[in-house]
C-alpha cells in the first residue's frame, strides 16, 4: 500500500484514499469529506476503481456513518426523534400548588390519634395510628417508644397543613409497647415567611385498658370514624411537660422563697414553712388516707394524692403542692429504711405524669439500691409504683 491508494474499510461500510502513514501498523484514510480517519493497516484492503465507486454506493444506503461529519449528524436527528416521541404526560410534574392557608390555623395544633378498624369489635379489633396537624404549618415529626430506659424510632415523617398521616397498623398483643411514647416536632412553612415555633417534646403515657373501652373512643373532627386522641400541642400550648427538671424546680423553690421573706419579717414563717409546719403536724395526728397496710404487714399502701395529703391546697402552687409529695414520699423511705424486705405501694395517680416522674428521679439517683416497679394494675391501676427495701 502507498499514499494515493484507494481502499475500502473491512469491518464496516465506506473507504477513501491513503493520505499517509502512522508508524507501520496505521494507515490515514482520508473519507470524500476530507476527514482521515487512523485505521489499523488489517482493517483495509484496496479496491479497483469500480469496486470502490460499488462500495460508495453500498455505503450510502447503509444506516452506518461514514464520516465524522455524518456521524454527528446521525446522532442529533436521533435525539430529536427522541424528544418527539415523549409523552409529555410522562414527564415529572415539578410545580407544586401553593398552600391555602385557613383563618385561626397559624396557632400549631398537633394531635396523636389511634383508630380503630372495625369500632363494633372493639375488643378484637385492629388499630391504626395517625399524626394529625391541624395548621396552617409543615411538621416534621419523630415518633417514638421506651424500652426501659432507652427508646426506639418507630417513625418519622413531613406532614403537610391540615393533614393527616398514617404511622402504623399493630394489635392488641403491641399495646405493650406503647407503655411510654414520645413525639418531638418542628414546624416551619415553605417559601414565605412565618412566625418561628419552639421545637415541641412531649411524652405520654398510653393506658392498654382504654383501647378495650368502647366509650373511649370518641366522635372528632378529623376521622369519620370515633378515634381516641392525644393532644401533643393545642393553640400554640404544649400538653404536658416532658420531665421534672430538679435543678430548675429547686431554683423555682428557693426564688419563691427568698421572694416571701422579702415581702415578711424576718421573724415571721415563710409560706414554704407554713406548709411544712402544716405536713409535720398531719403527720403526728396521724391521718387514715396516709398510710393504709392491706392485710400483709410486710406490705405498704401509701396515697400521695394532694387531697389524701392535705385537709385544703389553697394558696398553694403547683411547685409547693410537689414539694409536699415529694416530702412525703422521702419521709416513708426514711422511715421503713432499716426495715429489709419491706415493700411500699406510692399511689402518685397518672395526670400529667409530673409525680412520678419526679419519684422516678429520686429512685434512680437518691435511693439507688431500692428496686421499683408498677404496682399491680389491676389492683392499683396504671398510678402506682412498688418500692422495696433492700
Amino acid at each position: 500500500m502507498k499514499i494515493g491508494d484507494k481502499v475500502s474499510f473491512l469491518s464496516e461500510s465506506g473507504g477513501g484514499i491513503i493520505a499517509g502513514f502512522q508508524g507501520k501498523n496505521i494507515v490515514l484514510v482520508e473519507d470524500e469529506d476530507g476527514f482521515q480517519i487512523p485505521t489499523p493497516i488489517n482493517e483495509v484492503v484496496l479496491v479497483r476503481e469500480d469496486d470502490y465507486s460499488t462500495s460508495k454506493v453500498v455505503s450510502s444506503l447503509s444506516p452506518k456513518p461514514t464520516s465524522v461529519k455524518q456521524a454527528v449528524s446521525h446522532a442529533e436527528m436521533d435525539e430529536e426523534e427522541e424528544e418527539i416521541e415523549q409523552d409529555p404526560a410522562d414527564k415529572e410534574i415539578t410545580f407544586r400548588a401553593p398552600v391555602e392557608e385557613r383563618k385561626g390555623g397559624n396557632q400549631l395544633s398537633c394531635y396523636l390519634a389511634f383508630v380503630p378498624l372495625d369500632i363494633k369489635e372493639v375488643t378484637h379489633t385492629r388499630f391504626e395510628c395517625y399524626f394529625v396537624n391541624d395548621s396552617n404549618y409543615y411538621v416534621r415529626f419523630t415518633y417514638l417508644a421506651a424500652e426501659g430506659q432507652s427508646w426506639t424510632l418507630k417513625a418519622t415523617q413531613e406532614v403537610e397543613p391540615d393533614t393527616k398521616e398514617f404511622i402504623d397498623e399493630f394489635g392488641r398483643e403491641d399495646l405493650n409497647e406503647l407503655g411510654r411514647v414520645a413525639i418531638q416536632l418542628i414546624a416551619y412553612k415553605r417559601e414565605k415567611p412565618f412566625i418561628l415555633k419552639p421545637a415541641v417534646d412531649v411524652q405520654f403515657r398510653i393506658d392498654p385498658v382504654k383501647f378495650y373501652k368502647l366509650h373511649t373512643f370518641e366522635e372528632n373532627d378529623f376521622f369519620e370514624q370515633p378515634a381516641l386522641l392525644y393532644t401533643i400541642i393545642e393553640n400554640d400550648k404544649t400538653a404536658r411537660p416532658l420531665v421534672v427538671d430538679p435543678t430548675a424546680l429547686k431554683a423555682e423553690m428557693y426564688q419563691k422563697a427568698e421572694q416571701d421573706h422579702t415581702k415578711v419579717a424576718p421573724s415571721a414563717k415563710t409560706q414554704t414553712d407554713t406548709y411544712m409546719s402544716r405536713y409535720d403536724d398531719k403527720r403526728r395526728k396521724g391521718n387514715p388516707f396516709v398510710m393504709k397496710h392491706r392485710g400483709d404487714d410486710n406490705l405498704l399502701v401509701v396515697d400521695l394524692h394532694a387531697n389524701e395529703l392535705l385537709d385544703s391546697t389553697a394558696g398553694m402552687s403547683a411547685t409547693d403542692i410537689l414539694n409536699y409529695q415529694r416530702k412525703k414520699f422521702r419521709d416513708t423511705i426514711a422511715e421503713y429504711a432499716n426495715k429489709k424486705g419491706q415493700k411500699i405501694i406510692f399511689i402518685h395517680g397518672k395526670g400529667e405524669g409530673v409525680l412520678r416522674r419526679a419519684l422516678i428521679n429520686d429512685l434512680n439517683y437518691r435511693y439507688k439500691k431500692y428496686p421499683y416497679q408498677d404496682a399491680s394494675f389491676q389492683e392499683y391501676g396504671y398510678g402506682a409504683t412498688q418500692v422495696t427495701i433492700k
